[in-house]
């Protein structure tokens, strides 16, 4: 478990991800690129333009599971990737992530769509 990045070794962007199962979550990204069906859209359109061959898949940062019980450690990946996300943007011309957006905002948004 652990945080990984997606580089596309062409123009550096990159795209960063969180799982408890780093290499079931790798090998569902390259799955979903393969298949044109990646939830990212750029990322899936610098895929097709540049081929599979101009990425690669790195773990950047794994955690150990700990002997007692109890620990959230999806709760520890969601901090760790979050610290990961502020460390290296991959936003816009930086990267494929989109801003996640918090609850509140989540909610006003849905709020203002009724009232249109």
């Amino acid at each position: 478990m652990g945080v990984f990045i997606i580089r596309n070794n062409i123009n550096d962007k990159i795209f960063v991800g969180a799982s408890l199962n780093l290499p079931g979550i790798i090998n569902r990204h390259k799955f979903a690129l393969q298949h044109g069906s990646h939830a990212s859209p750029s990322l899936q359109s610098d895929w097709n333009k540049f081929g599979s061959n101009s990425f690669s898949f790195e773990i950047v940062d794994e955690l150990t599971p700990r002997s007692q019980s109890g620990v959230d450690y999806k709760q520890e990946l969601d901090l760790l990737e979050k610290l990961w996300l502020e460390r290296l943007e991959p936003f816009g011309e930086r990267g494929y992530n989109e801003k996640k957006i918090s609850r509140a905002e989540r909610l006003r948004r849905i709020a203002s769509r009724r009232h249109e």
